[in-house]
C-alpha cells in the first residue's frame, strides 16, 4: 500500500490533471467496485481532493451539493486503510479508523450505502448510527467491530456514553455538510466528539458554503489544510435554470399547477418553511389530483424512509418537504425544485436548488415570491451577487380555480364554473351526501308575550314577613341553634 500512495504523490506533482478513475491506479478491490458503479470520469472536487487526501493532508473543501463529495473522501480513505485490512473475526482487529459525521439521518444512510458499495470486495467493515430508532441493533453492529463509522453527532455521543464504541484509534475524520451541522446547533456535540479522538489525525471538512463560523471551526481543528474550491463560494450550480415568479400566497398552488403543466414535469421537490405548512400543502395537493407525500422533522424514521422510497420508485410525483431534505438527498434525475416558501436563510436556497441539476445534469428551480418576501429575495441577491428579476406568470383559464377551495388547510372539493360537482368517484364511496337539515321554527308560549301584571297590591306585606307572623322582624331558622344563656360573673353597674 505504501507503493500505491507514492504513485499518487507522483501523479499529484505532475502537470497533467487527473480526470479519469483509471489514472488513479486504485487497489484491485476498489477499482472493481468503482467500475461496477459506472464511474469513469471524476468530478472537479474528486480530481482535486483525492490526491491530496491520499497524501494524508487535511482538506477544507467547498463544493456544491451533488458534485460527488462522498467519493472524494471515501475512496482515498479506504485506499489508505487497506493496509490494516484483515479477515479476522475478532472485534479487536477491527477498530474504528475512519469517522464520518453528518447532520441528518437521510444523508448518513446515503453515505453509508455508498461506502458499503465501495468496499464490498474488501474486508473493511462499515456501519451507520443515527437517531430516531432503537440503539440495540446499532450496538450489536458496533460490538462486532467496524473500520468506517458513519454517524450523526447526537446518536454517536449516546453510544460513546454507553461505551459501545471506542474512538482512540481513529486516523481520519470527515465533517460533511459542516455548515448545516453548525446551523442545527451541533457545535458543542462536535467539540465533545473531537475531544475523544487522537490529536494526530487527518481531518477533512466539506461544505457547500464557507461562512465565518466554518472558517473558525477549520482553524481550530485542521492542521495546515489544503483549501479546495471547485466553484465560487455560496454559488448555485450553473446547470440549474432559475426562475422567480411574482405570485401572492393564494395563487401559489395555482402557479404550481401551471408550471407543472407548461414544463411537462413528472416529479419535483416542493420546499416549505414549516412542518405544519408542509403537511397542509401535501394534503391539499393530494386532493387536487397530484400524487404527493410529505417529509418533515415530525415524521418518524420509518415514515421518512417510506416517503423517500415512494418518491424514488415513481409512486409519488411531488415530495413536499422542509429543509430537512435540502441537504444530502441524492435522488437522481429530479427535474425540478419549487420554493413554495422562500427560505429564511439565503444559504438554504443554494442547498434547495442543489437537489436538481446534479452531477452535470440540467435542472429547473422555480421560486414563488410574494410582496412580503422582498427582504428574503434581497438576501439571496447578496449571496449570489446577482440581480433577480421577478417574472409574471400567466394562468390558463382551463386550469381548476384553486382559490375556490379556500386556504391550504380547508380545500376539499372542486366545482366547475357552471356550478356542477367535480368530485372524484372515490368521494362517493360512502354514498351521496344528504341535504343539510333545516331547523324548524320553535313555537313560543303565549304566556311570555303578555305584559307584566303584579300579583299582589302594592300595600301588601312581603310573603316571607307574613309567614313569620311578625312583619318587619327577622326570624331565626329552626336549623340554627341559639346560644345558651350563662350567668355572668360580673354585672355592669348602672350609673
Amino acid at each position: 500500500m505504501t507503493d500505491l500512495t507514492s504513485e499518487f504523490s507522483a501523479e499529484l506533482n505532475s502537470d497533467t490533471p487527473i480526470m479519469a478513475f483509471a489514472q488513479l491506479q486504485l487497489a484491485a478491490p476498489l477499482a472493481r467496485a468503482v467500475a461496477e458503479m459506472g464511474y469513469e470520469t471524476m468530478t472537479p472536487i474528486q480530481a482535486q481532493a483525492i490526491p491530496v487526501v491520499l497524501q494524508g493532508r487535511d482538506v477544507m473543501g467547498a463544493a456544491q451539493t451533488g458534485t460527488g463529495k462522498t467519493a472524494a473522501f471515501a475512496l482515498p480513505l479506504m485506499q489508505r486503510m487497506l493496509q490494516h485490512e484483515n479477515a479476522s473475526t475478532s472485534p479487536a482487529r477491527h477498530p474504528v479508523r475512519a469517522l464520518v459525521l453528518l447532520p441528518t439521518r437521510e444523508l448518513a444512510v446515503q453515505v453509508a450505502e455508498q461506502v458499503e458499495l465501495y468496499g464490498k470486495y474488501t474486508n473493511l467493515r462499515s456501519a451507520v448510527v443515527f437517531g430516531g430508532m432503537d440503539m440495540k441493533p446499532q450496538t450489536l453492529e458496533l460490538k462486532k467491530g467496524v473500520e468506517v463509522l458513519v454517524a450523526t453527532p447526537g446518536r454517536l455521543l449516546d453510544h460513546i456514553e454507553a461505551k459501545n464504541c471506542v474512538l482512540n484509534q481513529v486516523e481520519y475524520v470527515v465533517l460533511d455538510e459542516a455548515d448545516r451541522m453548525l446551523d442545527i446547533g451541533f457545535l458543542p456535540d462536535l467539540q465533545r466528539i473531537l475531544s475523544y479522538l487522537p490529536k494526530q489525525r487527518t481531518t477533512l471538512l466539506f461544505s457547500a458554503t464557507f461562512s465565518p463560523e466554518i472558517k473558525r471551526l477549520a482553524s481550530s481543528y485542521l492542521q495546515d489544510p489544503v483549501t479546495i474550491e471547485v466553484a465560487r463560494s455560496n454559488a448555485a450550480a450553473s446547470t440549474v435554470e432559475q426562475h422567480f415568479y411574482s405570485v401572492e400566497g393564494d395563487d401559489k398552488r395555482h402557479a404550481l399547477h401551471q408550471v407543472l403543466k407548461d414544463r411537462g414535469l413528472k416529479q419535483a421537490f416542493v420546499f416549505v418553511n414549516s412542518k405544519l405548512g408542509c403537511a397542509r400543502l401535501a394534503r391539499s395537493l393530494e386532493h387536487e389530483g397530484l400524487k404527493t407525500t410529505a417529509l418533515h422533522g415530525d415524521k418518524s424514521q420509518d415514515e421518512r424512509l417510506k416517503a423517500l422510497d415512494a418518491f424514488k420508485s415513481g409512486e409519488v410525483d411531488l415530495l413536499v418537504c422542509t429543509d430537512v431534505a435540502a441537504r444530502g438527498l441524492d435522488i437522481k434525475d429530479v427535474p425540478a425544485v419549487f420554493n413554495f416558501d422562500i427560505p429564511f436563510h439565503a444559504e438554504d436556497y443554494v442547498h434547495r436548488i442543489g437537489r436538481t441539476g446534479r452531477a452535470g445534469a440540467t435542472g429547473l428551480a422555480v421560486t414563488f415570491v410574494a410582496k412580503s418576501d422582498q427582504r428574503l429575495v434581497t438576501d439571496i441577491e447578496k449571496l449570489l451577487k446577482t440581480k433577480i428579476e421577478l417574472e409574471a406568470l400567466q394562468f390558463e383559464e382551463n386550469l381548476p380555480d384553486i382559490r375556490k377551495q379556500g386556504h391550504i388547510n380547508d380545500g376539499r372539493r372542486l366545482y366547475r364554473e357552471d356550478g356542477s360537482d367535480q368530485r372524484r368517484p372515490e368521494d362517493f364511496a360512502r354514498g351521496p351526501r344528504s341535504e343539510p337539515r333545516r331547523s324548524r321554527p320553535v313555537q313560543q308560549d303565549p304566556f311570555f308575550e303578555k305584559p307584566y301584571e303584579p300579583s299582589l297590591p302594592p300595600e301588601a306585606a312581603p310573603a316571607w314577613e307574613a309567614a313569620a307572623g311578625r312583619p318587619g322582624v327577622r326570624t331565626i331558622s329552626s336549623n340554627i341553634k341559639t346560644k345558651r344563656k350563662v350567668p355572668a360573673l360580673f354585672q355592669a353597674q348602672v350609673a
